[in-house]
């Protein structure tokens, strides 16, 4: 009998690409995707610990779900419940201990042994607990995708981190830096361009630190572009996220000599305080981040940038945060992610004594993000009146208008262009706003391939 299979995803991209896998691992157990909780007999939330209170927000919705499973109960039909990600890792038990209506709990290493963990939950009665960091890694257990992503595709090529910045838990709940080999990044982009992909987007916690063996030696990130630029059919490159330690020359260089290399780049500096980004433990200071854009803007001269800030790290003073605005007045970023710095449970600088007011958090953050949103306001009308490639992938939010990005990563939409969709078509921008731009098809465009 046909199972109904429903996933919540929480935060990055990288849970996106995993909840994806999830699927793709209980569909041999007939589970097939249900769009409602209601319907499902299976509850999947992947789960992100990055940002503040992402705790509460998963109890909330799982007290929402709790009433679903007592009105399947009381209908004689089961509903099994999984926390999984990165709160499933930092929480473990005690999830089930305080909701225990949650029968498995799992990390994000150790989704592909779902089907065993579901098949014990049954039989034991929930209870399951998975948090394990395997010596064989994941992805060699998992089955192929046979699950289409559509004309913009996520592939996961690194995942966990060694970086170990004060305020960040990914290394406790990805584990370390892990590479997947070029065969099998190959051989899982050629089937996503098979299923009608024509840009891909290569993800991992830190993409840059990829050293992915391949024919007895090791390729970097940009030797992995390279082989995967040779794919046809693949029109369109990028990846995400970044760290500034790990922008190596070769990286730089294939930015000007790959034209499917999409042009942007996000960035992440976290503060333009030196002092601030020893304290986080970021093994890069402002000078060096400035170079990393000059040496890019060279050899890509119409690149755009994004990064991600936090004000109000333990011990940040007036000047540190100045810097910080100094630094942002000097880059120019087409957009950019800006938070209030909060604990995260078991992170060195959560115990700082040197905790900042929330109040002059809130101050600072209001001051930061008001000049991003001028900047990013400005990038997005320097576009308008010029033609650009947008690959026009979903339904914008009025009827019969479809929305894509730019080749800068801007959301670009455009009505009447249903025919369009799934394809590169080249677009003239007409108007701009803080988050998007809008756009006419050019009639007669050649760079266009239907996706499939």
């Amino acid at each position: 009998m046909t199972k109904k299979l429903y996933i919540k995803t929480y935060g990055c991209q990288m849970n996106v690409y995993d909840s994806l896998r999830m699927a793709d691992v209980m569909a041999p157990l007939g589970y097939s995707a249900s769009d409602t909780v209601e319907d499902a007999d299976l509850v999947i939330l992947n789960t992100c610990h990055i940002r503040e209170k992402a705790e509460d927000k998963v109890y909330s919705d799982l007290g929402r779900i709790l009433k679903e499973k007592d009105k399947k109960k009381a209908k004689g039909e089961k509903m099994l419940i999984a926390v999984g990600g990165c709160v499933g890792q930092a929480e473990g038990a005690e999830i089930i201990h305080r909701a225990p209506y949650v029968d498995m709990v799992l990390g994000p290493q150790t989704y592909h042994q779902l089907p065993e963990m579901v098949t014990r939950a049954i039989r034991d009665g929930g209870g399951v607990v998975e948090l394990e960091f395997p010596t064989v890694q994941k992805f060699d257990l998992l089955p192929e995708s046979n699950i289409a992503q559509g004309a913009s595709a996520f592939l996961s090529v690194q995942e966990g981190c060694d970086k170990f910045c004060s305020f960040c838990v990914v290394p406790y709940t990805r584990g370390v830096e892990y590479s997947r080999k070029v065969s099998a990044v190959m051989d899982e982009a050629k089937r996503l361009v098979g299923q009608g992909a024509v840009e891909i987007t290569l993800l991992g916690q830190n993409v840059n630190a990829y050293h992915g063996e391949n024919k007895g030696g090791t390729a970097t990130l940009a030797d992995l572009i390279a082989q995967l630029a040779n794919i046809n059919g693949l029109e369109r490159i990028r990846y995400t996220t970044s760290h500034p330690r790990d922008m190596s020359d070769d990286l730089i260089a294939i930015h000007g000599s790959e034209p499917k290399l999409m042009p942007f780049l996000h960035l992440p500096v976290q503060s333009g305080s030196d002092e601030i980004l020893k304290r986080m433990n970021r093994k890069h200071t402002a000078e060096l981040y400035f170079d990393i854009i000059a040496r890019l803007r060279t050899s890509r001269p119409d690149i755009a940038f994004s990064s991600d800030f936090i004000v109000g790290f333990p011990g940040e003073s007036d000047k540190d945060f100045e810097d910080t605005m100094t630094l942002v007045r000097q880059v120019q970023f087409a957009q950019a992610y800006s938070f209030k710095y909060s604990q995260r449970p078991g992170t060195p600088a959560a115990v700082d004594d040197r905790q900042i007011e929330e109040k002059v958090k809130d101050e600072r953050l209001q001051r930061l993000q008001t000049l991003l949103r001028e900047q990013q306001t400005a990038y997005n009308a320097s576009g308008v009146g010029k033609t650009m490639s947008v690959l026009l992938d979903r339904d914008g939010k009025h009827e019969g208008q479809l929305l894509g990005k730019s080749p800068y990563m801007q959301s670009v939409h455009v009505q009447g262009a249903e025919p369009y969709r799934g394809q590169l078509v080249d677009v003239k921008m007409t108007g701009a706003f803080l988050n998007s731009l809008s756009g006419e098809i050019v009639e007669n465009t050649v760079n266009m391939r239907k996706a499939s």
